[in-house]
């Protein structure tokens, strides 16, 4: 085990399984981050080993129009709606463990893959070890004790110290020179920074990201379960989506997209997905010849559309289209178009996957 800060430790599995199996003079708790939650992933990496423990309680992905899949009653379900992350699927396992069951372990289950979600994981780990250094010392490990963990302990870094992912890892290299998450981590790390260290779900850059894991799993040919689609807020039961987008901007009204033809809401400011403009028109010509000053972008128009998370109304969506036409719940009026694969955007911006809703379709009002 390498000592990163005070009551803080990091390691791999055998650091793990000695402190498991004979216990430890430092360590109270450890943060286990493997790809399986389960103690009886030390017995299948080592027969030898048998560690007993005693589950507190297990946390599910959850709880938007699902059954609740296996979790029982006393189980907790996360609102899944607005993060990554599939529905039923476990967030995290929370037990005492080891010699006596003296040992508070919690586990989660990260694979140590670069297309792997490690955004909708850090606040739980990250209170996890905020609260065991104040009650004893914890020991974050993973198999390696290379990428995984480092990870965390850099997201860690950067939250409390305030520091750049570039400058955390550096002080993490310090206490553990192999340390390298792999390099979906170490962009998700960045993304984590860009937001002010925390996993903001209304913000740009993580609605972004999570577009991206969307139709990542829709190019493995997985279906969306429906509770990835936002909200409609067209419909009454779910209209509480206006006065939660409201009440976010400290405002009593917001941004809505209105079906020109007959008034109904099909987004809200919330649900739009900003891009970074392109170049215009010269992203669909061979050579553009202009005069005056290239570089003076003032004379562009904007975008000619807005893009928006997929929502419950788009039924071609939900039914599992590549692609297709965005058609109005109520009147059946064309409002766009939408592509897993991408749309380029009147800009040039190429957004993918793209739930394109042509201006010309829809008013902007208030509600």
């Amino acid at each position: 085990m390498h000592l990163v800060r005070e009551n803080l430790f990091i390691g791999n599995i055998t650091d793990a399984a000695e402190v498991l199996q004979n216990g430890s003079t430092q360590i109270t708790h450890i943060l286990s981050v493997l790809s399986s939650a389960s103690i009886s992933f030390f017995t299948e990496w080592r027969s030898s080993l048998a560690i007993p423990s005693k589950e507190i309680k297990k946390v599910f992905v959850g709880g938007c129009g699902s059954d609740g899949g296996s979790a029982s009653a006393d189980d907790d379900l996360v609102d899944c709606s607005k993060n990554c992350l599939s529905p039923q699927k476990l967030l995290y396992l929370l037990e005492y463990a080891g010699k006596d069951l003296t040992l508070v372990r919690m586990a989660v289950p990260i694979r140590d893959m670069e297309s792997e979600d490690l955004l909708d994981y850090l606040d739980v780990c990250l209170d996890f070890i905020e609260k065991s250094r104040k009650e004893g010392s914890v020991l974050v490990h993973c198999f390696a004790g290379v990428s995984r963990s480092a990870a965390i302990i850099t997201a860690y870094l950067m939250r409390t110290e305030q520091l750049s992912q570039e400058d955390a890892l550096e002080s993490l290299r310090k206490s553990c020179e192999f340390v390298c998450p792999n390099d979906g981590f170490l962009e998700q790390l960045k993304m984590f920074e860009e937001m002010g260290y925390k996993v903001d779900h209304s913000n740009p850059i993580y609605k972004r990201f999570r577009l991206k894991v969307l139709g990542d799993s829709y190019n493995r040919g997985e279906k969306i379960d429906s509770s990835k689609l936002g909200a409609d807020p067209g419909m009454p039961k779910e209209g509480s989506s206006v006065s939660e987008a409201s009440s976010k901007e400290g405002k009593n009204h917001t941004v809505a997209y209105r079906c020109k033809k007959c008034r109904r809401v099909v987004a809200l400011q919330d649900n739009v997905v900003d891009h970074i403009p392109g170049e215009g028109e010269t992203s669909f010509e061979w050579h553009k010849r202009r005069s005056g000053n290239p570089f003076n972008k003032s004379a562009e128009s904007e975008c000619s559309s807005i893009f928006v998370e997929p929502l419950r109304w788009m039924t071609a969506v939900e039914e599992g289209a590549l692609e297709g036409k965005l058609c109005c719940a109520h009147c059946e009026a064309r409002l766009g178009y939408f592509n897993w694969s991408g749309i380029q955007c009147s800009c040039g911006s190429w957004i993918t996957p793209a739930f394109q809703l042509h201006k010309c379709r829809v008013d902007i009002s208030t509600v």
